[in-house]
């Protein structure tokens, strides 16, 4: 009587080669040679075929239990452990609790398989996959403004990646404004904000991600002590809201564009032989013209919710980077880990104790105001070793003074570079004012 047996895949390329051999259209060598194995393995496979035909190719160890597989009454005590104490608990929680107050050593794993086979644990594969209801876009053009930053080979390997921010108005789909960056800073949407505002005006609110540029986690009074981003506090001095996203599905519309930009883009840029940031940059007023033409649609309100510019709203001031620090008794100021000095007036005599705004450019240029009024200071680097000022240098000596001095100063421009808390945009400046290569 035939034996029935279940065969695996590998066991079933084993059939077909024992076949052949017992037909004679195949060599044992030539058997091997195809099954990877020794001519002995073949041996013993096809001497089995004979004795028992494609049975003898199943495996022996098939069906039998495993010489590690825990005890049944281990895996009884730890369900009804879980059930009466952990059932809401995950598998990787529950495990850890058997482990520490049980004495059960088992895998995770494990404890996910029994939990399932029990129904204890749904996986992730057979739940219900979250919905997200669609979302009616604005009615008008500038009432909500989606943004995001996209890093991308944009040049493949013709150049390096980079980061493309992405302003799409949310009522018509209208590409409003790209710029390749080197990362997602805050002086990088500050410039790409600025661009926008300068040629659309003021939207009423700006959608993101929650990006740290973006939104401030568990109040920290950073930004001036308001609890807001640099980038949030800038858009509250230009009465603008900024709204951040639960979700990368809540903000679909520039995602999809994302998406879209990632092939398009990327083609159009080879096509043209574009290989930096500096040439693309050039190309992409030509692009976004063409992606509005052919994906931008009408809004259901002809009404433009975009706001002019106000009198005495300095984009100059306001985007820069402004933080409050105190005054002490001796007119001076912390900021970086750099001691500024105030003038010496009496006007300045008179902030001791009281705080000024620290303002701070792209390129660092520092100014420090109070009031509305701009004051005076010099700069006065601390736990940094040099030369006293106004020190006497004998001429003869003046060269080796000088190369000493240029050695400190550059070492202590790589013991910057070195550290971790200072910005790529603060290393950039380094490297550039210093001469130093990346």
């Amino acid at each position: 009587m035939t034996e029935h047996v279940t065969l695996s895949r590998k066991e079933l390329d084993r059939l077909q080669i024992m076949t052949r051999i017992a037909e004679r259209r195949l060599t044992r060598r030539h058997a091997a040679e195809l099954l990877k194995l020794t001519e002995r393995q073949v041996y013993r496979l096809y001497a089995a075929y004979e004795a028992r035909g494609a049975a003898g190719l199943a495996s022996a160890k098939r069906g039998r239990p495993s010489h590690r597989k825990l005890a049944m009454a281990v895996r009884e005590q730890a369900l009804e452990l879980i059930g009466e104490r952990y059932s809401d608990f995950g598998p990787t929680l529950a495990r850890e609790k058997l482990v520490e107050l049980h004495g059960l050593v088992v895998s995770v794993e494990t404890v996910r398989m029994w939990m399932v086979e029990a129904g204890i644990w749904l996986p992730r594969s057979r739940r219900a996959r979250r919905s997200y209801q669609p979302r009616e876009r604005r009615a008008c053009a500038g009432e909500l403004v989606q943004i995001d930053g996209s890093r991308h080979a944009w040049f493949e390997d013709r150049g390096p990646m980079c980061t493309l921010l992405v302003y799409i108005d949310d009522a018509t789909g209208k590409l409003a404004e790209l710029r390749f960056v080197d990362s997602e800073s805050t002086f990088d949407y500050f410039v790409a904000t600025r661009s926008y505002l300068e040629k659309y005006g003021k939207p009423v609110a700006f959608y993101s991600d929650r990006l740290s540029v973006f939104r401030v986690a568990k109040g920290s009074k950073a930004g001036g002590g308001t609890g807001l981003s640099q980038f949030g506090r800038a858009m509250n001095d230009l009465n603008i809201d900024i709204i951040c996203a639960n979700s990368p599905q809540a903000k679909g519309r520039v995602e999809r564009a994302n998406k879209t930009l990632q092939d398009r883009l990327v083609k159009e840029l080879r096509l043209r032989g574009i290989c930096d940031a500096v040439a693309g940059q050039a190309y992409l007023p030509v692009f976004q013209e063409d992606y509005n033409r052919r994906f931008a649609r009408p809004a259901l309100n002809h009404f433009d919710a975009h706001r002019p510019m106000r009198e005495g709203e300095d984009l100059d001031e306001i985007f820069t980077v402004q933080e409050l620090r105190k005054v002490t008794e001796n007119l001076t100021v912390n900021h970086k880990r750099v001691i500024y000095v105030l003038e010496d007036t009496v006007e300045n005599r008179r902030l001791r104790g009281h705080q000024v705004t620290i303002y701070e450019h792209e390129d660092g240029a520092l100014r420090i105001g109070h009031a509305g009024r701009t004051l005076r200071f010099r700069a006065h680097a601390k736990d940094e070793a040099r030369i006293s000022q106004g020190a006497i240098v004998e001429n003869k000596r003046l060269g080796a003074a000088l190369a000493w001095i240029a050695e400190r100063q550059r070492q202590r421009d790589l013991e910057h570079l070195a550290n971790p808390e200072i910005s790529l945009r603060q290393k950039k400046r380094i490297r550039a004012t210093a001469g130093l290569t990346a």
